[in-house]
């Protein structure tokens, strides 16, 4: 070989390799980008039960990289700063105001707070006079709280809490003292990994049961993180009072969960002890539950659960032990609890899968069932002494049944008030509307024998949030009020059934969320109670609307269209298109067919949205409906790639005959299980120009028992695990592809692993990819450095691939596909 051949042959390599593994420092996007980004966002309400106090929490719109490149310790489910004990992911706030909506409408800022806050965990005290929260200083975390009427904010004590599992603060009845989780006084260091020399082998052994769990990440891996796990997790609970005085109440465990019973006399503690796992998150650890008096003495134990690695197989599986123990709100110190009448398993046919216990305080009595339930347990709302509504849930057929029943007459069963799907939004009768009851807790709101329910208002003519008043004993309706907007969008948040009042948040497609008092009395007149400003002028001149259209087999599709301001489709050119979906399983074609998409709400852009690139020239069709139905016997799953083409095909059809979009220009994105999607898609279609995949699972195989909502193992169905997994369709792959995933994904099922693997198998095959791993990135991002630089990398990547691809092809001489 000649020298000149060589050192081209050379050069070849080396700008090959440097093309194929950039060492890219963080990239910003271009100005009309960044502006949509680099926004301060409105403050978030914090309001006490009268609706006369605003307490406005602001934070900075991302986090940084640094925040992020803080040690962390990822151990049984739980991410925590090792140095301060506190979630390692947690949000801050920063700056605190107080609105006296009696006194006006003042936003008045908060004096006292320490340097640079970092503020969370707020929580109002029972009279609501002061908020508890709490300071991450550098050393740790600080116990403040916050005097509503003076407006003024101090530190209680210098000893750090321990903020790591479970709520860490909990006011006492008498507003004048708090339970608190300190660290403890002895103890010990965390211990390097790095710095630990085995002593052996990991050994795990299984003697014949099934443990089919799905894919968690951030478990225990061996003995060290185990001891870490216990140092992390412990506490000792005291007593602190306002003037910082701190009285110990009980002594060192890994706490979990801390409520003080509505009459203030007892202490429901939870705690997890050894044996842990290294399969599942601690949340199914050996759990006992105590109740203590506020004496420090043990009344009961209430539970003694063992460690959960073996359960039944399918979503609505049960543990056979006692479940959501709590106590009623409406009695002084009654818990509650569930408990399987099935052996917690889905199998299993009986009546009633579920049953509801009481047990009074203190406990000289045997537990009390009230009522069983047909389906899995899934809520109680208690009222008073002869009204209690109890919800459950049935995963495999999507139902769902509501229940009135009188929890002083157990012989008497629990009447039925809805039974329908969950996923039939339309026939949603709402959420039921509570207040502060007699021993401060939220009970049902009722009035005489009604209570209220507050509806989405989803329907075939659009969205109409309402509130109706259902009397519980003749089960019949009343609609009280109706949202009659059509250009706005009216959230009901709130009843006040004794002054006649909504509290309601209004928007338009322009107009920034705002809070207001809908009085009904005052033929439903509204009061404004913030006024916050739209942050995103620029995209008001965008067009916004919903767009229906049919599958090929008659499914009625939707989706949020939004088109440049000031273009005239048909007058011209056809613009590149953006297509952003998330598939959903279905179990009835009716429900598929909704449309659950408000045209009406605020263009809000967020780090995961395409509407950036409306402003840049590009047709976006947002929150497409990407239904995947299996009726009857049949899995959605079962036609997964046939179904998800049919929806792609029908929602680029519906845009392109608009005159909008072309059809030769169309990206597809998602995150996800949308990302799941896009390779799926451009694997098995030529729909589209390019694709970005974001925090996916592309190998169903390294998730073998169980993925989204498809419940049956690989080994019972293979084939379709190897249908819908995109990595074993590598070599189909013939659009240009953007990987993108964090390196700190938590996600159950899209290890990062995913995407470095199934890039690998793409380049090997030759595919145009190009895959981004951020550094210390979760399954959602954080960073404003990645922020940044991940618009950065989908814009490059649409321009190259999709608003330019005419343009490449003419230069190139090749006609596109027809």
């Amino acid at each position: 070989m000649s020298t000149k051949k060589f050192v081209i042959l050379a050069s070849l390599i080396l700008t090959t390799h440097i093309f194929a593994q950039e060492e890219l420092g963080y990239q910003t996007p271009k100005k009309e980008l960044l502006e949509l980004i680099d926004v301060n966002l409105a403050p978030a309400v914090l309001s006490n039960s009268e609706n006369t106090v605003l307490v406005l929490v602001s934070r900075p719109t991302y986090k940084n990289i640094a925040d992020l490149s803080k040690k962390e310790l990822r151990l049984a489910g739980l991410r925590v700063d090792p140095k301060r004990y506190i979630g390692s992911r947690t949000t801050y706030y920063n700056k605190v105001e107080i609105v006296s909506l009696n006194q006006g409408k003042e936003r008045i800022l908060v004096e006292g707070l320490p340097e640079n806050p970092k503020l969370s965990n707020f929580t109002w005290s029972p009279d609501e006079k002061k908020i508890a929260m709490t300071h991450t200083s550098e050393n740790g975390v600080e116990l403040w709280v916050l005097d509503i009427e003076t407006k003024f904010a101090k530190r209680l004590v210098s000893s750090p809490l321990n903020a790591s599992m479970g709520k860490s603060i909990n006011w006492l009845k008498d507003s004048k003292r708090m339970l608190v989780k300190f660290l403890p006084k002895d103890r010990k260091p965390i211990l390097d990994q790095a710095e630990i020399i085995p002593t052996g082998p990991k050994v795990t052994e299984n003697n014949g049961e099934k443990a089919q769990n799905r894919t968690y990440q951030d478990l225990i891996k061996n003995p060290v993180d185990v001891k870490n796990f216990e140092q992390l997790s412990r506490s000792e609970i005291d007593f602190v009072d306002l003037k910082g005085n701190r009285t110990p109440f009980l002594s060192s465990k890994m706490y979990r969960d801390v409520q003080v019973s509505p009459n203030g006399a007892y202490v429901l503690i939870s705690f997890v002890k050894p044996p842990f796992s290294y399969i599942v998150p601690y949340n199914r650890f050996p759990t006992e539950t105590h109740v203590y008096d506020l004496n420090s003495k043990r009344i009961k134990v209430i539970s003694d659960s063992p460690l959960q690695e073996v359960l039944p197989k399918g979503f609505m599986s049960a543990s056979t032990e006692k479940r959501r123990i709590s106590w009623r709100n409406d009695q002084p110190s009654t818990i509650f609890y569930v408990k399987a009448l099935d052996n917690g398993d889905p199998e299993v046919e009986v009546v009633y899968r579920d049953a509801l216990y009481q047990w009074e305080a203190p406990f000289r009595n045997e537990p009390e069932q009230l009522t069983q339930i047909k389906n899995r347990f899934s809520q109680v709302i208690w009222g008073d002494d002869s009204l209690a509504i109890v919800l459950d849930r049935w995963w495999n057929n999507r139902n769902t049944k509501i229940y009135v029943f009188n929890p002083s007459n157990p012989q008497k069963s629990a009447q039925l008030l809805y039974d329908r799907n969950y996923q039939d939004r339309y026939s949603d009768p709402g959420r039921f509307v509570t207040t502060k009851g007699k021993y401060g807790e939220r009970v049902l709101a009722l009035k005489n024998n009604s209570a209220f329910l507050i509806g989405a208002g989803f329907s075939k003519s659009g969205q109409f949030p309402f509130l109706d008043e259902i009397n519980l004993v003749e089960k019949s309706t009343n609609r009280i009020y109706q949202s009659i907007y059509t250009d706005k969008y009216e959230q009901i948040n709130d009843f006040d059934y004794q002054e006649n009042k909504l509290r309601v948040r209004i928007e338009s497609k322009s107009e920034y969320p705002n809070y207001f008092v809908r009085d009904l009395f005052s033929k439903n007149s509204l009061e404004q109670l913030t006024f916050f400003e739209n942050p995103f002028k620029s995209l008001e001149s965008v067009k916004k609307e919903l767009i229906t259209y049919k599958r090929n087999d008659g499914i009625e599709l939707s989706g949020i269209l939004y088109v440049p301001g000031g273009y005239k489709p048909n007058r011209s050119e056809p613009l590149p298109m953006i297509l952003w979906a998330y598939p959903r399983e279905f179990k009835d074609k009716s429900s598929a067919s909704q449309k659950t998409n408000n045209p009406n709400r605020f263009v809000s852009p967020n780090w995961g949205s395409p509407i950036y690139w409306v402003n840049q020239g590009y047709i976006v069709l947002d929150r497409a409906a990407f239904p995947i139905i299996g009726e009857g016997d049949k899995e959605p799953n079962d036609s997964f790639r046939t179904q998800l083409i049919a929806n792609a095909e029908a929602a680029i059809d519906a845009v392109v005959d608009k005159g909008l979009a072309d059809r030769e220009r169309v990206a597809v994105g998602g995150h996800s299980y949308g990302a799941f999607m896009v390779a799926n898609l451009l694997s098995h279609s030529n729909l589209f120009a390019a694709g970005i995949a974001r925090s996916g699972a592309y190998n169903r195989t390294l998730t073998p028992f169980g993925f989204q909502s498809e419940s049956r193992s690989y080994w019972e169905a293979p084939e379709v695990y190897y249908t819908m997994s995109p990595f074993m369709h590598a070599e189909k792959m013939k659009t240009p592809l953007l990987l993108v995933h964090g390196k700190a994904d938590n996600n159950s099922g899209t290890y990062p692993l995913q995407s470095e693997r199934y890039y690998n198998a793409l380049k090997g095959l030759g595919a145009t990819t190009r895959l981004v791993m951020f550094p210390k990135e979760s399954h959602g991002y954080r960073a404003k450095e990645t922020i940044l630089h991940l618009i950065w990398e989908q814009d490059q990547w649409l321009e190259r691939h999709v608003k330019n691809k005419k343009k490449d092809l003419i230069k190139q001489d090749i006609k596109p596909k027809g």
